[in-house]
């Protein structure tokens, strides 16, 4: 398939908040449109985030306003869009459905899923059947890592020969791994340039285990008494995880930098970036800290061995093992050569697996294969 043979990309999201699906959507959309592609991007719920990065772009964002479970209003304008398209591309479940929904009766017209999760949310039984009733009008299901299409294919909900691998992939020119964007980020943070920073980019939801990486705090300050932890990202837990800083006596250590659409520029202040989570589908926050050229530690939960080889381009750690975390943390904080040794294999391996051009040409593969051209 040639760069410019498909007439119209529909993108649909529940949100273009910023998170990591969204992020990825942003950035395949405006990579779409650089190879020559018409893409649009529809949101079913009231959003802002990465609007203005796609609008920037070039890339037209429709705002459905999605009020109740099932918003005739929200399928009709999903319906006309779907009109300009030849591919229906949907993120998760939520989309997928109300997609399949609304393309009723339309003919030339493939709908695209992808999976960028585990899919914790379809123990609900109602999205469950929803999302599993609309993969009878899906052309092809791409799962982000291995790990996700064996979730998926292993419980049923999705056939073996509609799932596909499609690695999540990410702009890696945008970030910097030098000495003056280790300052510029150090001053964006307001964090002195000599202190040890550990760092972890996420929503903060029970789900991504902020809880377990201060609870180590103690112990780690006792080795590094400058020792500062940045978490990068809002949500339900904040409240929750100041009281715990705080509680340890370590809330000043702890700097909640919010959600942010700058952390390309803020992750080189990291020495070692942290992603304690209980589960990841491919987790984009893990591809941008190794592209930044940071020292990673993540679980072996998901898609993150299928990022990090231990020992090779970062370190992993058994799922909720806090000490396990903290032998890591701890020899990587004493030993700059290894953090030096560990972030050049890692921004590599993004270098050449897992950028935005890679994901793209394999999208344009899969829509092809979805139309039967």
């Amino acid at each position: 398939m040639d760069h410019t043979s498909t007439r119209g990309i529909l993108h649909v999201v529940n949100s273009l908040d910023y998170g990591g699906l969204e992020r990825v959507v942003a950035d395949l959309a405006i990579e779409q449109r650089a190879r020559g592609h018409s893409v649009r991007v529809l949101s079913l719920c009231e959003t802002a985030g990465f609007r203005d990065a796609l609008e920037g772009a070039g890339v037209p964002v429709l705002v459905a306003g999605k009020r109740r479970t099932l918003d005739l209003q929200v399928l009709r304008m999903l319906r006309e869009a779907a009109v300009g398209a030849q591919v229906v591309h949907t993120h998760n479940f939520v989309p997928n459905y109300y997609a399949a929904l609304a393309m009723t009766g339309l003919r030339g017209r493939a709908l695209v899923n992808t999976c960028h999760n585990m899919g914790t949310r379809l123990d609900n039984r109602r999205l469950r059947l929803l999302y599993r009733g609309s993969l009878h009008r899906t052309a092809r299901v791409a799962m982000v890592g291995e790990q996700v299409r064996r979730r998926f294919v292993g419980d049923g909900l999705v056939r073996d020969a509609q799932a596909v691998t499609v690695l999540n992939g990410i702009p890696v020119q945008r970030f910097g791994h030098d000495a003056r964007a280790r300052a510029d980020a150090r001053e964006r943070l307001g964090i002195p340039a000599t202190v040890p920073v550990i760092g972890c980019v996420g929503r903060l939801v029970a789900l991504k285990h902020h809880r377990l990486l201060l609870a180590l705090l103690p112990a780690l300050a006792r080795a590094h008494p400058d020792l500062r932890v940045v978490l990068v990202g809002d949500g339900p837990e904040e409240a929750s995880l100041r009281a715990q800083a705080a509680s340890l006596g370590m809330a000043e250590r702890v700097l909640f930098a919010g959600a942010r659409d700058d952390v390309a520029a803020l992750l080189p202040a990291f020495d070692v970036f942290a992603l304690p989570s209980r589960t990841e589908g491919l987790s984009i926050a893990l591809l941008e800290a190794c592209a930044a050229g940071v020292a990673v530690v993540a679980s072996a939960v998901g898609g993150n061995p299928e990022i990090v080889r231990d020992g090779i381009n970062g370190r992993l750690f058994p799922d909720d093992d806090g000490d396990a975390l903290r032998s890591v943390l701890l020899a990587l904080l004493a030993d700059a050569g290894e953090r030096r040794r560990l972030s050049a294999a890692a921004r590599d391996w993004v270098a050449t697996h897992a950028s935005v051009e890679a994901m793209a040409a394999r999208y344009d593969e899969l829509y092809r294969d979805a139309r039967g051209d």
